[in-house]
């Protein structure tokens, strides 16, 4: 297989998501994929579809568009946040975090973790990691220290959150993959990069 049927490129300019396949040492590429979020989960939303297809159908948007232009295994990601069966968007403000975050408290929720792997304009891989999260009953007080200390960097996380910070203090049980927490599920996606000849054995 010759070196450019093995490229990878992510379609996102995720911060995270950059830094999980540099720090796991995978070569690639980020492009950004430039699909409207907004009018596609309006629509699937009409459709009356749930948090977990959403995520689904944004990564497929996004991995097929930049796929039609670039060579090679093209990743694409999306997370949405399930709560209650309601699917909520990234806090605009910090007293809409400090809101969303007192309604969560006590409460469990579900992130989906939506990953597709297109070549050529097509699907060729798709998967959808979901996690679980209680968060503990903490105080206002802590509530109010935490969004001092941690705002507004936590309204770019649809929960309000950072995990592989002080995030994680507001949880007292966390079921499932921590790297689709972050927003990139890397052991199924490694498998399939692998199978695909885009890294080594």
């Amino acid at each position: 297989m010759s070196a450019a049927a093995t490229n990878i490129i992510l379609a996102s300019t995720s911060a995270i998501r950059i830094d999980l396949l540099k720090a796991a040492g995978v070569p690639f590429e980020a492009e950004p994929a430039g699909v409207d979020e907004t009018a596609i989960k309006d629509s699937l939303l009409a459709e009356g579809l749930g948090p977990r297809d959403i995520a689904d159908a944004l990564a497929e948007a996004k991995a097929v568009k930049v796929s039609r232009r670039r060579q090679g295994l093209v990743i694409g990601a999306d997370q949405t946040m399930d709560f209650n069966g309601k699917l909520f968007d990234k806090a605009a403000s910090v007293d809409e975090a400090r809101q969303r975050l007192r309604e969560m408290r006590g409460q469990t929720h579900k992130l989906h973790c939506g990953m597709v792997v297109a070549r050529d304009g097509q699907a060729i891989w798709r998967e959808v990691v979901t996690t679980t999260l209680r968060m503990r009953p903490f105080s206002d007080d802590y509530l109010e220290g935490y969004l001092e200390r941690n705002a507004p960097g936590i309204l770019s996380s649809v929960g309000c959150y950072q995990l592989e910070g002080e995030g994680v203090q507001l949880f007292d049980r966390i079921e499932g993959d921590y790297f689709a927490i972050l927003g990139l599920s890397l052991i199924p996606l490694f498998d399939l990069l692998r199978r695909h000849g885009a890294m080594p054995l």
